[in-house]
């Protein structure tokens, strides 16, 4: 082996290491709904939590994304601790398919149809497909596909350029008298943790693992002890990724080291104690590509089989390694939304909208509450008024910076969609709770300078307050169940909502007139109005956004325009709330 043959070997290893990275990151967006059915799915279920990190896993091929995403869900509270146990013990099992399909580049046959399992056989043919979706495609959807075939291809002409370039290393003495270093355990366990945490893939470093084995050099005593090393160190990117989290999310990545640490030294020591006992041929035996996986997929079901009965003592061990403050019984505030969450977009946005749910929630309950105020004082309630708009102000915030950042990473064409959504709707949101504020202070004004509205003006403004009521009722529904129906009634009754403003002012004015009202009361009366009927605008601008995205229209006051007008329904429901909540006393 000269030094070109070097150059070659760190030529393949970058195109490996590339092809695995472009195929994951690829392989995360394009099955991103996919992975937000099995996270809404999972259970306490020891099963079920396994089987969904072992089917994440072997969709991304990276036990190291999913583990990072688990402590992102963990830290974000879309999971729990011991849902979490279950799905990294799946993962570790999941990465496994990533060597079975590494081991199709030992396939030697004369035979057409065997010769056309081989990599170098069918990837240029999935390189062509990709490219074409990749620089043809319309949607992200297939160019996301793309991405797929050409990674995969990329890191399959890695591999066999790796295992080329160290082809000539089965004739040089020195190469094997390094290898049988790494029959000493301590020793093989030590390199595979130490690679693996260097390119923070097991995946990676099992595939350059049976690269080297190509040779016909690397023994099962050898192999064995690295795979199980590989394990160890796969746990590094985990670690680094629960710096700055929450309590939980830094158990979760405790539990997987813990189980990865157990598992070496319980299943070290029993080949050990097989080595020393019983010194079978095998490990003496050159082992090639299939061998490994075979080894890779053997050593992770059996840790599983050892420690998934006993997930519940992971779960122990993990508390009293990160124990709660000695101090204090309260737990860690949770991170709304962890920036972790962005190396899956699909679950991040759906985070996203699970904040801006408990936002809107938060707001519409305040403005509630102040309607409430208006006619019966609780200073309990005025404080839980304050302290949501306070919430919704820091909601508002968060969300916004979040979507921004989210917005640069690979989207779908749906979390496209929810993302300008979500960007529109936020500061209307927000908008409700300051007005919800407002009419607290209105209420306050009220009862500190003594003025009391007239029984006409009070049966007026509760008219009025119930048709804002409803309105904030059908924009709940039509954003949080994504209602069209709901969506199409709100813009007809904020017409109403404007004609019952109009005519309440009229009707103030003629109390003026006739002395029935002070122009005090009148200042306060006018703000009363003015905040009311600005809720409803922002309820019919949040129906409007829901509306107009699932239409794919990108201008609010056009497509609300061409609601009034075009649509048949508008008249006659316009009518039907104007006599709902018509002025005139039966």
């Amino acid at each position: 082996m000269d030094f070109f043959d070097v150059l070659t070997l760190l030529g393949g290893l970058c195109l490996f290491l590339f092809g695995m990275n472009q195929m994951g990151s690829a392989l995360e967006s394009r099955a991103g709904e996919g992975l937000k059915t099995l996270l809404g799915k999972l259970t306490t279920g020891k099963l079920t939590g396994f089987f969904t990190g072992l089917a994440v896993t072997a969709v991304i091929q990276s036990s190291s994304a999913t583990t990072v995403m688990v402590v992102g869900f963990v830290n974000s509270g879309l999971m729990s601790l011991r849902q979490a146990i279950n799905v990294i013990m799946g993962a570790n099992v999941g990465t496994t398919v990533t060597a079975w399909i590494f081991s199709l580049t030992g396939i030697e046959s004369s035979n057409f149809w065997v010769q056309l399992l081989k990599p170098t056989s069918f990837t240029p043919i999935l390189a062509l497909i990709g490219i074409i979706y990749q620089m043809f495609g319309k949607t992200s959807k297939k160019k996301d596909t793309g991405m797929i075939l050409l990674g995969f291809a990329v890191l399959m002409f890695g591999m066999d350029t790796m295992a080329g370039a160290v082809s000539g290393l089965r004739d040089v003495p020195a190469f094997r008298e390094v290898l049988l270093m790494f029959s000493n355990p301590i020793l093989g366990v030590l390199a595979g943790a130490l690679l693996t945490a260097i390119i923070q893939s097991s995946s990676a470093s099992v595939g350059i693992l049976q690269a080297l084995a190509s040779t016909g050099q690397v023994t099962y005593g050898a192999a064995i002890p690295i795979i199980m090393g590989q394990n160890i160190g796969t746990c590094v990117t985990a670690m680094i990724a629960s710096v700055g989290t929450n309590r939980n999310a830094r158990r979760a990545a405790l539990v997987h080291l813990s189980f990865n640490i157990i598992g070496t030294g319980v299943w070290l020591t029993v080949f050990q104690i097989a080595k020393i006992f019983i010194d079978p041929a095998l490990l003496s035996t050159g082992i090639d590509q299939l061998g490994i996986a075979i080894a890779h997929s053997l050593f992770n079901i059996l840790c599983t089989l050892l420690l998934l009965p006993m997930s519940g003592l992971l779960e122990k061990l993990a508390c009293r390694l990160v124990p709660e403050p000695a101090s204090s019984g309260k737990k860690d505030t949770m991170e709304e939304l962890d920036e972790r969450l962005m190396a899956t977009p699909a679950v991040a946005m759906e985070q996203c909208r699970n904040v801006a749910v408990t936002m809107a929630q938060m707001s519409v309950g305040a403005m509630r509450d102040a309607m409430q105020e208006l006619t019966d004082h609780d200073p309990d309630r005025v404080d839980r008024i304050r302290e949501a708009e306070a919430a919704a102000d820091h909601y508002e915030d968060i969300l916004g910076t979040y979507l921004v950042k989210l917005s640069a990473m690979p989207l779908n064409d749906k979390d496209n969609v929810e993302s300008a959504e979500l960007l529109h709707l936020i500061g209307d949101f927000e908008r409700i709770s300051d007005h919800a504020v407002n009419l607290v202070a209105s209420s306050q004004e009220l009862r500190s300078k003594g003025i009391q509205f007239s029984s006409a003006a009070r049966w007026e403004l509760g008219r009025l307050s119930a048709a804002v009521g409803e309105i904030l009722d059908l924009a709940m529904t039509s954003f949080v169940n994504n209602d069209l129906q709901a969506a199409a009634q709100v813009e007809p009754l904020e017409q109403v909502v404007d004609t019952l403003k109009e005519q309440l002012r009229s009707r103030h004015i003629l109390r003026l007139q006739r002395g029935e009202c002070s122009i005090e009361a009148g200042f306060i009366w006018s703000d009363l109005l003015t905040n009311l009927e600005r809720v409803a605008d922002h309820c019919s601008n949040i129906a409007g956004c829901v509306l107009e995205l699932r239409h794919k229209k990108f201008d609010l006051h056009d497509y609300l325009g061409a609601v009034r007008a075009d649509s048949p329904d508008f008249a006659s429901s316009y009518d039907a709330y104007a006599r709902k909540y018509s002025l005139v006393q039966e």
